[in-house]
């Protein structure tokens, strides 16, 4: 008797990025790090792949989104998935060789789950699209980048440049007295940096570090202004699409932003691992090179942060175990849910070091941050009670025009105890 034939049902596959497709793919990256994504990709060109951020925005991206998203999804879920949907829509890229690529930190947020929601909105119109994922803890293995040391040490110093550039940019854009200087020196320092990783000596730290405060410093400069901090769930936090270009606001309304470095988030997540294992006695294989990572993470950081110190001109990046001293005082560092304990800590970093107007950024659908960023807000400010925390909702169905209206009547509260600002009114 013949045997009856197995069936494979096929219809959950996916399409998986390969080491082939690296020659001839075209991957596309939501526009989360403005400040960083210009080295970033840069980097990963000198591997051989060819990256493009994608920055198309509007409402017909969030409504990609909202069409292929459950509206109870997190809000950057659904802008990352709206701008890649909106993005192979266009008309401006073959699809069949077109990849995405998203990061994911490995924790139990949105950084790490919502792959499989890009991956059914894609099969849904662009099944033939792969789905790739930057991690350093082992996700969607066989589906990402090929991570070798020196790819990881050159991504590691390009995060450090570009929060440098972002930290020092953000301190004298404000102040510039010649307009578009800064804008100036900025690709001036990118288009040096650039050509230190093609040579190879993008690891000369103290030098180009020194490069970047140079140049801003002689930029001529004038006037007070006041200095609004952002903090909150990382994608709303640094992306101009998820925070209603918050920073170029900021900046239009006469104030210096003042945003906390990425690696500060990079160092939360691997201190994280140690933790588990101070914790919770979760030690694993990884454990010992999760503690050499820090090490070397924070040595560097205190370097950047020596030299900066040097130039008074500018305030250094918080050094990051302050910013754990500073949780300490507010929320244990078991409370790692999203970004955790790292938002009272840079909230109370900032009120320490007289940026006593801090923007909450809290997108809809994220529950851990309401709870460590606004629901902690109250702990901050009993320990510096001249602290001014705004929480800011981002979600569909917000609009930039509350936003900024509510943003104002910060900076109102402000200007009243800032009365020598050039700020305008």
């Amino acid at each position: 008797m013949n045997e009856p034939k197995t069936t494979v049902d096929f219809t959950d596959a996916y399409p998986t990025f390969t080491h082939e497709m690296k020659q001839t793919h075209l991957i596309l990256v939501p526009d989360m790090l403005p400040w960083h994504f210009e080295l970033l990709v840069h980097v990963m060109e000198l591997q051989g792949y060819h990256v493009e951020v994608l920055k198309n925005e509007g409402r017909a991206v969030i409504d990609e989104g909202l069409k292929h998203v459950h509206n109870d999804a997190c809000f950057p879920a659904l802008c990352v998935i709206g701008q890649f949907l909106d993005a192979l829509k266009s008309g401006k890229y073959d699809v069949d060789h077109t990849a995405v690529m998203i990061t994911q930190s490995g924790g139990g947020c949105r950084a790490s789950n919502y792959i499989p929601l890009i991956r059914k909105a894609l099969k849904a119109e662009f099944p033939q699209v792969p789905v790739l994922s930057l991690n350093f803890a082992g996700l969607e293995k066989g589906n990402g980048l090929e991570l070798s040391l020196g790819f990881l040490l050159k991504l590691g110093y390009a995060i450090f440049y570009g929060d440098l550039l972002m930290s020092i940019y953000n301190q004298t854009r404000p102040y510039e007295q010649r307009a578009g200087e800064c804008d100036r020196v900025r690709a001036q320092c990118l288009s040096a940096l650039k050509a230190s990783f093609g040579n190879g000596k993008y690891r000369r730290f103290g030098r180009n570090i020194r490069m970047i405060l140079s140049a801003f410093s002689a930029v001529p400069v004038s006037g007070e202004k006041i200095k609004v901090g952002i903090v909150g769930e990382i994608y709303v936090k640094y992306s101009p699409l998820g925070n209603s270009h918050l920073e170029d606001f900021l900046l239009s309304e006469g104030c210096e932003p003042v945003v906390p470095a990425l690696m500060d988030f990079i160092l939360y997540c691997v201190v994280n691992n140690l933790n588990d294992v101070k914790f919770y006695g979760r030690r694993s294989k990884t454990t010992p090179l999760f503690r050499l990572a820090y090490l070397w993470l924070y040595g560097k950081q205190k370097k950047l942060i020596r030299l900066t110190e040097k130039y008074s001109r500018y305030e250094p990046l918080h050094d990051f175990e302050h910013l754990r001293k500073c949780a300490d005082c507010v929320i244990n560092q078991g409370v790692k849910m999203g970004e955790g304990w790292l938002i009272p800590a840079e909230m109370a970093a900032l009120a320490e070091t007289g940026t006593n107007n801090i923007v909450c950024a809290q997108p809809f659908g994220c529950l851990p941050n309401h709870i460590a960023g606004k629901g902690a807000s109250r702990a901050v400010k009993a320990l510096h009670p001249d602290v001014n925390i705004v929480p800011i909702d981002y979600d569909p169905s917000a609009t930039k025009v509350n936003q900024e209206n509510r943003i104002k009547l910060m900076l109102a509260n402000a200007r009243e105890k800032f009365p020598q600002s050039e700020v305008k009114a």
